[in-house]
């Protein structure tokens, strides 16, 4: 089969959707990358993808996507694929309408996260709401990763018959590794003996770090290591000026690493993983630290709540509350006990239910079984 593999932008392509491309292709498949260009394509071309670049843009603005819809008209008509795998909301419509136009003869939508619960103006959310009620329409497999998207899709009759799959991570990269964190705390300067806190994510306001470098202040014995960085196609306010308080306020306990990508040793460097989201569908990054034998703090919405299990191998926190998040936080800075305890029990739970493998073997049979 040719099977386009399509998304909004390089990072979602880099850190989501390669590991499928690559099962897919071990599979016999023919594999297409579509994406706006970006500097992190790089690395799936040169693992020999095919990858197309299409001026996709994040936003409602209706010439933009008008441009982008009629390019994917175009590369479909040239590409002829026997499979359109879309994802994320917008580039999720685009791709499956312009499919469903050229006669694509199987059309398959992952949901990464609805944007109708999402925050967000009342006319947007119901206009998301229509938009993914009609696609589901011309779906013939729908995915999500998380249960309560897949029970969404179900009960607002976005589609008969969603499918969770979830999200994996590969277990012999993400893992305890002594040596990875004797070099890394060596690199930026942390005592073996200081409790880190790393978080893992875009500088979006929508990942909690006002909350988050406000609680920091009630948590003085621990740092703080950010690893992240804003993406250009990002929407929201800036951060600087919460950041610029913060490193005012906490001086060498905050630091800000930028993006990187050597995260299995950060993780390994670390000692509890934060991720205090007002909204996500099922992050990666608390899988991977889960793996890596972190205890988890985040906050009680989708996706998170269904990794993290409370008091057993992390903690959940109210969205959007820097006091509540500061008090998990401090209950597990100063118990070590209890961070290897919860650590070792969310490995356990992670190699269950986010194995890489298993959640790549199962997808590309629900994408190809009855092709």
């Amino acid at each position: 089969m040719k099977i386009l593999e399509i998304t909004n932008v390089d990072f979602s392509l880099t850190h989501f959707l390669l590991p499928l491309m690559r099962a897919l292709r071990e599979d016999g498949h023919d594999v297409v990358g579509v994406c706006a260009e970006g500097p992190l394509l790089a690395q799936p071309r040169a693992e020999g993808f095919r990858v197309k670049a299409l001026p996709f843009a994040r936003s409602f603005s209706p010439l933009a996507q008008a441009r982008a819809f009629l390019a994917l008209v175009r590369l479909i008509r040239r590409e002829k694929p026997d499979l359109v795998h879309a994802h994320m909301p917008i580039s999720g419509v685009l791709a499956r309408l312009a499919a469903k136009l050229c006669g694509v003869p199987r059309i398959a939508y992952t949901c990464h996260g609805f944007l109708f619960n999402q925050p967000g103006s009342h006319a947007r959310r119901i206009l998301a709401l229509v938009l993914e009620k009609l696609c589901g329409h011309v779906t013939d497999i729908f995915l999500t990763v998380s249960q309560e998207e897949a029970e969404d899709a179900r009960r607002l009759h976005i589609h008969p018959h969603p499918i969770a799959v979830g999200n994996g991570r590969d277990s012999t990269r993400f893992r305890p590794d002594d040596a990875a964190r004797a070099r890394i705390r060596q690199e930026v300067g942390t005592s073996e003996h200081t409790p880190v806190i790393i978080v893992v994510s875009r500088l979006v306001r929508h990942k909690g770090y006002p909350e988050l470098l406000e609680a920091m202040r009630a948590v003085p014995q621990a740092e703080l290591w950010v690893v992240g960085e804003r993406l250009p196609s990002d929407h929201g306010s800036m951060l600087d000026t919460c950041f610029e308080q913060a490193r005012i306020a906490l001086g060498p306990r905050l630091k800000c690493l930028g993006y990187r990508t050597d995260i299995p040793a950060l993780l390994a460097a670390a000692d509890i993983f934060t991720l205090p989201s007002h909204f996500e569908g099922l992050p990666m990054s608390i899988i991977e630290a889960m793996l890596t034998e972190l205890p988890v703090v985040s906050t009680d919405i989708r996706g998170p709540r269904e990794q993290v299990v409370q008091n057993v191998t992390g903690l959940l926190v109210p969205p959007a509350n820097a006091t509540r998040l500061a008090e998990a936080l401090r209950i597990l800075t100063q118990n070590a006990a209890l961070r290897a305890q919860m650590g070792t029990a969310a490995r356990a739970r992670a190699l269950a239910l986010f194995d890489e493998r298993v959640v790549l073997t199962r997808t590309v049979r629900l994408l190809t079984e009855t092709a």
